[in-house]
């Protein structure tokens, strides 16, 4: 019946000439200008009559900083393609199509989609008729630091997607993607044939036949690469399956060994999915740093735990699989893509079972046997696909599989929801246990084969090959970002079985294994297709002293920390608790408490010497807890801080997560005299549906308790006081654009006020850069009689602590000059620096060349019983390292021109910051 059906599937793809482009291509390796002559055979492969043709130029998409591609890279904080120089960009111009070399056809880009062309046909183009074009084009390549596509640093090029092809149509229409570096072209099926002149002095590299030095050929192609060296860095590698062109990196290895690996590998892939319909393969070293394998890719080579021949084995294993599939699979790349990252995954893991079952994720490091009590060495290497994967879940940014690729934040799209696509087949093989998934996975292979094919037809090929009901596969794991939760409920033990009941925290339904587990052995195992409530389950006991839901982790679940329960008589916790140095994964086996020694400082303290216990895990926890005691130095006495949290995410609305905490810290804010900061807060976070949008929005409500004892040092009289903040925030940040909103009201019994500020940050074309913030504050009353609830104009008092200075009580001296840019954010010291009535400023900034800037602020300063006081400065601003060390100059301010006055050293400012926060940052704002 199976093969009756693969005869029908196979029937029923249409099989119609393929379109062909046979290119001769004049090179010019000087001005990375190629000129190409293209004889185009269009072939209206629907059953619709065309009137207009739609044809891809990727190329061009490097031509415009507001190109798709352009916008994408400043929406990931990638500044190199803004600030590129015209020699730089790529481009395709100059073009002129005729039809059978004698009428001249108009084209056209299509708005926001420079790297699409439509041709306007003279007469239309009816079903299974074909359209002869001749088309003239210059495409400049651009450099490769944007895309790893263009030109290197030494005149090599690698192409990809540089020609004009036509584009896929499907259903009625052209699909219309722009290029968004994401590997996804929907080119049609071309047959090809490529010429190229002036290239005498290029080594040229492909995967299309060749015929001559000069001239090659090729099927039934999607795509292919094209790789002009000065010096070719390929080997060849023929085996019985293909003829492998790889350049990729290796630590010394052998040809010999080498051979042995890629032989390896290509018959395993062979065996597995299915014959490579073409002749040669390149498998380069661009293709793997465009998509490596995270966490090998992180390790520099001296500190490389896995040998050399591993290393090897797994780059080229991804990156074999991926040019494989990408050259053979007929799907919707951006549509559809969890397909291919599915199938590249799960062949995977698959191997590393056959050929390394024993691998752990850290390699050798794991026979360290001071560190075999950490997860993270302790851990399968075919596990850790499952902690990338849960990293976003943990933190709600995960995205259902089944959505586009272009619609993923790129942690998602590069990491999580691949390793999750490759996770979710590993979990139907589990399930239906008779290799149905693998089956499927080489009937689809053979399908696209023979033409164009769609995620349905994989679908139909996994339920025809299924054994089970596996409705809610594709439905609740493909199409839904649902969580799966269960715990045990009720145990009965008894001498040969044990019964349970299970509880289905998320009411998401799929079946789920359970384990009887003796030392660190299975001894039973059964599936429970579908949970229901009150339903008792049973399942063998054989001696086993515990039973652990999903003990191998093969569902998708959300959390692992209560799966575990002991059958043993006398136990005085479900789980034992373990104590790790620094770092760990989450071990849902044990109760973890996290220490690490810490090292702070500050004017008073001294040196703060101390030892942080928490439970701060690699993934995020629902409750956090993080306690530092340290010893002061200069003091010679204790300080410190503690922090407890709950989070609870929302996983269907808009408001995210809601986070609430309490926190204390006991710190010196003067030589002789301690403060202590107790803080309940809630912070409620939202965000956009759609996750790729860089807008956040956040609520904080927070009541600051603060206790300062009596310093001989400072006079002021505030000594112990409570304030209630509300605050809001409304950020949209990106390369190019950045505008934050913030919203502050403070209450008090001695004092309540309003304050706002807003942000912009613009990086024009021109790569000038501006910076504008506008800061505005009233009290709605005041009752004090001191400036240290006053706003600040250049240094404000921090009475909430929350900012980490160095000397906060300092008003002389190197560290009274440390500033942080908030309130009135201004620079030079000015007579009057405080406001105790309302005050508005707006702080300026443009860059002079490179990171030199010039800043001016301006503003209106009153207090009580006096008039207003118009205030100014004006300097210049060493931007080092942003946010962590910047240096600020001043010139001319209401104290007249200062760089000519006395004492110029103590006038200057200086930003200095040791909180990793800031870094972090830095990291998750490129892939969050």
């Amino acid at each position: 019946m199976k093969k009756l059906v693969h005869i029908f599937l196979l029937f029923t793809l249409h099989s119609f000439a393929q379109h062909q482009s046979k290119l001769t291509v004049e090179v010019n390796n000087e001005t990375k200008i190629l000129n190409v002559f293209q004889e185009l055979t269009y072939y209206n492969q629907s059953g619709d009559t065309l009137s207009s043709i739609v044809l891809n130029h990727w190329n061009n998409a490097y031509s415009d900083k507001n190109s798709p591609l352009g916008k994408r890279f400043s929406d990931e904080f990638v500044s190199n393609f803004h600030l590129a120089t015209d020699k730089e960009r790529g481009y395709t111009n100059n073009i002129t199509i005729f039809e059978n070399d004698k009428t001249f056809l108009n084209w056209k880009r299509f708005d926001n989609k420079p790297d699409l062309v439509e041709i306007q046909l003279k007469k239309k183009l009816l079903p299974q008729e074909k359209v002869v074009l001749n088309l003239s084009y210059f495409v400049k390549i651009p450099s490769d630091k944007f895309t790893k596509y263009g030109y290197d640093s030494d005149g090599n090029m690698n192409l990809k997607n540089w020609f004009l092809t036509p584009a896929r149509y499907e259903n009625g229409s052209f699909i219309k993607y722009s290029n968004a570096n994401l590997d996804d072209i929907a080119n049609a099926v071309s047959d090809i044939e490529i010429e190229l002149k002036n290239n005498t002095d290029i080594k040229v590299t492909t995967d299309l036949d060749e015929i001559n030095p000069s001239y090659f050929t090729g099927k039934k192609r999607l795509d292919f690469s094209l790789f002009f060296e000065n010096k070719s860095s390929f080997s060849s590698f023929k085996n019985s399956e293909v003829n492998v062109e790889t350049n990729l990196k290796d630590n010394k290895l052998s040809a010999i060994q080498k051979s042995l690996i890629i032989d390896k590998v290509t018959k395993y892939v062979s065996d597995n999915i299915g014959d490579f319909p073409f002749e040669k393969i390149t498998v380069s070293q661009v293709d793997y740093e465009r998509n490596p394998f995270y966490g090998l890719n992180q390790l520099p080579s001296f500190v490389s735990p896995f040998s050399d021949e591993f290393i090897f084995e797994i780059k080229f294993l991804k990156t074999y699989l991926n040019n494989y599939l990408k050259n053979t699979l007929k799907i919707d790349f951006r549509k559809d893509n969890w397909i291919l990252d599915g199938i590249q995954i799960y062949t995977m893991m698959k191997y590393i079972d056959q050929y390394y079952p024993n691998e752990k994720m850290m390699g050798n490091v794991s026979k360290i046997k001071i560190l075999r009590g950490y997860n993270l060495v302790s851990l399968d290497f075919n596990e850790q696909y499952s902690y990338f994967y849960m990293l976003m879940a943990r933190k709600n940014l995960d995205q259902p599989l089944g959505d586009p690729k272009n619609t993923l934040i790129k942690f998602n799209e590069r990491i999580a929801s691949k390793y999750r696509a490759g996770l979710s087949l590993k979990y139907l093989d589990n399930y239906l246990e008779n290799e149905s998934v693998a089956k499927s996975i080489r009937f689809f292979y053979d399908l696209n084969l023979e033409g164009q094919t769609s995620r349905k037809d994989f679908e139909n090929i996994i339920y025809k090959n299924s054994n089970k009901n596996i409705d809610w596969y594709f439905k609740t794991i493909i199409d839904s970002r649902e969580i799966i939760d269960y715990k045990f409920d009720k145990i009965y033990k008894k001498n040969d079985t044990v019964t349970f009941t299970l509880n289905n925290k998320t009411d998401v339904n799929v079946p789920i294994p359970v384990y009887g587990i003796k030392g660190k052995n299975v001894v039973s195992k059964i599936w429970i297709d579908e949970v229901k409530k009150d339903s008792i389950y049973e399942i063998p006991r054989n001696g086993a002293d515990k039973i652990v839901i999903n003990y191998k982790n093969e569902v998708p679940e959300f959390n692992l920390r209560n799966n575990w329960q002991s059958l043993k008589s006398f136990k005085i916790s479900n789980k034992p608790t373990k104590f790790n140095f620094m770092k760990d994964l989450e071990n849902p086996y044990y109760n973890q408490i996290l220490y690490v020694p810490t090292l702070e400082f500050n004017l008073y303290d001294g040196f703060l010497a101390g030892i942080r216990f928490h439970n701060k895990t690699i993934l995020d926890k629902p409750f956090n807890f993080d306690v530092n005691p340290s010893y002061s130095t200069n003091t010679q006495s204790l300080s410190g801080s503690a922090a407890f949290a709950i989070n609870h995410y929302n996983r269907d609305s808009k408001l995210y997560q809601i986070r609430y905490s309490l926190s204390s810290s006991l710190f010196h804010y003067a030589p002789d005299a301690v403060y202590t900061r107790f803080n309940p807060t809630v912070l409620m976070r939202f965000r956009p549906d759609n996750l790729r949008d860089n807008r956040k929005q956040s609520l904080l409500f927070r009541q600051i308790i603060v206790n300062r004892e009596k310093s001989n040092f400072v006079t002021d009289a505030a000594e112990n006081y409570s304030v209630f903040n509300a605050k809001y925030f409304n950020t949209k940040t990106e390369l190019t654009n950045h505008l934050n909103f913030s919203g502050d009201f403070q209450v008090s019994s001695k004092f309540g006020k309003l304050a706002a500020e807003v942000e912009y940050r613009k990086l024009f074309n021109n790569n000038r850069r501006i910076n504008l913030r506008l800061f505005a504050g009233t009290f709605i009353y005041n009752k004090t009689d001191s400036d240290f609830f006053s706003f600040g104009l250049d240094r404000p008092t921090d009475y909430l602590f929350d900012y980490k200075y160095l000397g906060r009580s300092e008003n002389s001296g190197l560290f009274s000059q440390q500033i942080i840019i908030a309130e009135g954010g201004f620079k030079s010291i000015l007579d009057n620096r405080f406001s105790n009535q309302y005050i508005t400023t707006l702080n300026a900034g443009v860059n002079i060349w490179n990171w030199i800037e010039a800043y001016g602020d301006v503003g209106i300063i009153k207090n009580k019983n006096t008039k207003e006081q118009f205030v100014y400065d004006s300097g210049i601003r060493l931007n080092l390292v942003t946010d962590y060390f910047e240096l600020y100059f001043p010139v001319q301010s209401n104290n007249g021109w200062e760089i000519s006055q006395p004492n110029y050293g103590q006038k200057i400012r200086f930003v200095v910051t040791f909180s990793p926060d800031t870094l972090i940052n830095l990291f998750t704002r490129k892939w969050f």
